[in-house]
């Protein structure tokens, strides 16, 4: 018994743009300002996440801002042959600033412009909405090369992304922008589809916690928008309905452990790594969701 489509419809809905627009303007304002111990630094200011690729609902809460640090990069040589990394090493020069500096700066600067209910957490710092403005978190990061060439002449090859450190020393590479360019390709690819499709799933997969088909934390919005990208492009289309039992279908026949993230650099599936949905997680959604449909989205409580 399939989920009606006027409530997959109404699941497909985009949250509040006006809103976190404007916050998004306010605390780039504030990152911006001229009198910040910062501002001397080459740095990038952008969003990610949800309001970032247009896949916000309206249970969606908090806009992440990213700061990315561009005075100094991160590298990993690990890939490098002797030779290359000989001739990266002949170019690698000791920066006098670090990242850790600059998140210790730029909080210091959000607290004395919102306030001291600015908050630092684990990996990036909690500022508290106010007013019309939503709560928001904002990351400090680096860039990061992942180097797999580097020859003497010539450009080398290798993955730029972010880095930044969580509260408990983990390092964490992202790839945001590749993550954000692929969502908007897979987007046009579907006609326009895909990304509906993934505000659909996300609804969903609030309402089967509501529910309790699915335990909170499960199946983060990252990971749900990293599983669809990998649905076949003509399995967005016809109703909603039509496109939640191709996509399933698709992604039952891929081979779990080959599925990738929207970034089509990391693995989406993988147990032990920060950037991945681990097996059991994957496996209880899968299951979980294909339960919840099948069952009509049975409701303890009437729909919101």
């Amino acid at each position: 018994m399939a989920i009606p489509e006027a409530q997959l419809s109404t699941w497909t809905a985009q949250g509040s743009v006006q809103q976190s627009a404007a916050t998004y303007q306010t605390i780039r304002t504030a990152l911006n300002d001229t009198q910040s111990p910062y501002y001397l630094k080459s740095f990038e200011i952008f969003l990610q996440g949800s309001y970032g690729n247009d896949t916000n609902i309206y249970a969606d809460s908090d806009v992440d801002v990213v700061i990315r640090l561009d005075s100094i990069s991160y590298s990993d040589t690990s890939h490098l042959s002797a030779d290359d990394q000989a001739n990266y090493d002949r170019n690698f020069t000791k920066a006098d600033y670090s990242l850790a500096k600059f998140k210790e700066e730029v909080g210091s600067w959000l607290v004395s412009k919102f306030g001291k209910t600015v908050k630092p957490g684990n990996k990036a710092i909690f500022v508290p909405g106010s007013g019309n403005r939503r709560d928001a978190d904002v990351l400090p990061c680096a860039i990061h090369r992942t180097y797999y060439t580097y020859p003497a002449t010539g450009a080398p090859a290798m993955w730029e992304g972010v880095v930044f450190w969580a509260g408990d020393g983990t390092k964490i590479v992202n790839y945001s922008t590749q993550h954000s360019e692929n969502c908007t390709a897979k987007h046009q690819a579907t006609g326009n589809r895909f990304k509906p499709t993934v505000r659909m799933f996300k609804n969903m997969r609030n309402k089967m916690i509501d529910e309790g088909y699915l335990q909170a934390g499960v199946a983060p919005s990252y990971y749900l928008e990293g599983l669809l990208s990998n649905a076949a492009d003509y399995c967005f289309a016809g109703s909603l309905q039509d496109t939640f039992n191709q996509c399933m279908n698709s992604l039952r026949q891929a081979e779990r452990d080959k599925l990738m993230c929207a970034n089509r650099i990391h693995f989406l599936v993988r147990d032990g790594q920060q950037v991945c949905w681990s097996v059991v997680n994957f496996n209880t959604f899968m299951e979980a969701v294909q339960k919840f449909w099948d069952d009509g989205g049975k409701r303890k409580t009437l729909w919101l």
